[in-house]
């Protein structure tokens, strides 16, 4: 497999980014702190919005709103370790006019760590939901129709 992009790729609907495990995200014995697979999978989404042509970044500077996780679960499967080579995927699984349901998995050398299943609403600035703009809806379905 050739190298991801630093953003990562979207493949057959699926985004897929790679990741180093530093000693920052570890304890002294060299395993991933549960917490800090939170960090992995925000990253995740993020740079999904990004190769989706979303520019979530934008729409929170003009204070159009902005993505929230409302609600996840989450599956930890087997550890990451100091150093190694991690691929968060990111997946649409349903989108609403003000919400988008969400899978996500951290894998190693495509052996499973780590799987979430999230709700990210779409929020106005104070905080109440908010119908998702028009073209970012069009391009969650185009996204939607891609998955094999």
């Amino acid at each position: 497999m050739s190298p991801l992009p630093p953003s990562g790729v979207i493949d057959g609907g699926i985004h897929r980014l790679p990741a180093r495990v530093y000693f920052e995200d570890t304890d002294t014995a060299g395993i991933m702190y549960h917490a800090k697979y939170l960090h992995f999978l925000e990253r995740g989404r993020t740079e999904f919005l990004r190769v989706a042509g979303i520019d979530h970044g934008a729409a929170v500077k003009a204070g159009d709103g902005a993505y929230a996780v409302t609600e996840m679960q989450i599956k930890w499967l087997r550890p990451a370790r100091l150093d190694d080579v991690l691929t968060i995927e990111t997946r649409l699984i349903s989108v609403r006019a003000a919400a988008c349901q969400i899978e996500q998995r951290i894998t190693r050398a495509g052996e499973p760590l780590a799987q979430a299943t999230l709700i990210a609403a779409y929020l106005d600035p104070a905080g109440r939901p908010r119908r998702q703009p028009r073209d970012w809806m069009a391009r969650f379905h185009v996204l939607l129709a891609q998955e094999s």
